[in-house]
């Protein structure tokens, strides 16, 4: 038994408790978690916006210690430290013959699969396939990576998500050169990775745009060069401190239509908008045909950072190691497993950077 953060049912309060988690099968590794971060993912899944088999232990940005492994397993061992892949990519379907693994039509897969059990007998699914809200956790070998040379374990957990996804949005999306303007809308985990991956891409000007005040210096800290207030005037005060023309690259983290289309209206003609914040049905953002053609820009959206995990860690890894990448600065908070309900609350005030979870 493990203690773990189980969802009971969608928009149900999350409930701490103790889970029957099986010994590693065929193809399979349990692995002690060290930290996992609290995403807005987890947010989304637990009120509907993203939909998973329930109930289901969330939580799917981590990094731990192997401590057994099943039959057939070959590419870790016991003891080994490792970073959770929550988007495992199969390798065969259409994406991935593509080259886009972050399109894999069979990623999540596993969430349909039975991960645990409570105490009274009842099935649990693995939210995001990893299910790191918890002490320990059992899954697939394909949901592992190596902890890279140096990377302090707990700092590693940010690897997984919130860094791969940020500095993804910056290099493989967005394409970011060295020169250009940038603005970064929402100043979370992913926010905080994307300032620091413009800054690392060389571009002149970085503009971090949130609703808080308070988070600020923070955001000059990851890189950005100027601040700016959300505003109904924020697309203005963007093209004024960049010539009146407005950044070469906008990438929004938030998710609501209100803020997807002012990071679109903040970007210069034949900029681009790279859309990373994963918002409802209900988040309707309209264009007329006639601005579409006249200002030329390109509106794309953005999964998992367009990143392919294994390539791209060791990447970040050596950007940690010469100082050029901080894990440590997106974390404004270190909580245990009863302190992801306040979390949660935190991100849904616009309040912090990343909470983790350190065990």
């Amino acid at each position: 038994m493990v203690r773990a953060a189980v969802l009971p049912a969608v928009g149900a309060p999350l409930e701490v408790t103790d889970i029957d988690l099986p010994d590693p099968g065929p193809g399979q590794v349990r692995v002690r978690l060290a930290a996992a971060g609290v995403c807005h993912s987890d947010l989304s899944l637990s009120n509907g916006t993203m939909r998973v088999p329930v109930p289901a232990v969330l939580g799917h940005e981590g990094a731990g210690t192997v401590v057994a492994v099943g039959e057939g397993v070959t590419g870790v061992a016991p003891g080994a430290g490792v970073v959770l892949n929550w988007a495992p990519s199969c390798g065969d379907c259409h994406a991935c013959a593509l080259g886009e693994v972050w399109l894999c039509a069979n990623a999540l897969n596993g969430a349909a699969g039975v991960h645990a059990r409570t105490a009274d007998g009842t099935d649990l699914h693995p939210g995001l396939n990893v299910a790191a809200f918890a002490e320990e956790t059992v899954i697939p070998e394909s949901c592992l990576l190596p902890l890279p040379d140096g990377i302090p374990l707990t700092d590693a957990a940010l690897l997984g998500c919130a860094v791969l996804t940020g500095y993804g949005a910056v290099h493989h999306s967005a394409r970011v050169r060295e020169g250009e303007t940038v603005a970064v809308y929402g100043v979370g985990g992913v926010g905080l990775a994307a300032l620091q991956a413009a800054r690392i891409a060389g571009a002149s000007k970085i503009v971090a745009v949130d609703v808080s005040p308070e988070k600020e210096e923070l955001a000059r800290a990851a890189g950005a060069t100027d601040y700016v207030i959300a505003s109904e005037n924020t697309a203005r005060e963007i093209r004024g401190l960049t010539g009146r023309q407005g950044v070469d690259v906008a990438v929004e983290c938030v998710g609501r239509a209100s803020t997807i289309r002012t990071a679109w209206d903040s970007t210069r003609r034949g900029g681009r908008t790279t859309v990373v914040g994963i918002g409802g049905k209900d988040q309707q953002v309209t264009f007329n045909a006639l601005e579409i053609f006249h200002w030329g820009r390109t509106l794309a959206g953005c999964v998992y950072g367009n990143s392919n995990p294994a390539e791209d860690l060791p990447v970040l890894a050596e950007h940690v190691r010469a100082g050029r990448l901080d894990l440590g600065m997106l974390v404004t908070e270190r909580i245990a497993l009863d302190g992801i309900p306040a979390a949660f609350d935190n991100m849904l005030a616009g309040k912090g950077g990343r909470a983790l979870v350190v065990f």
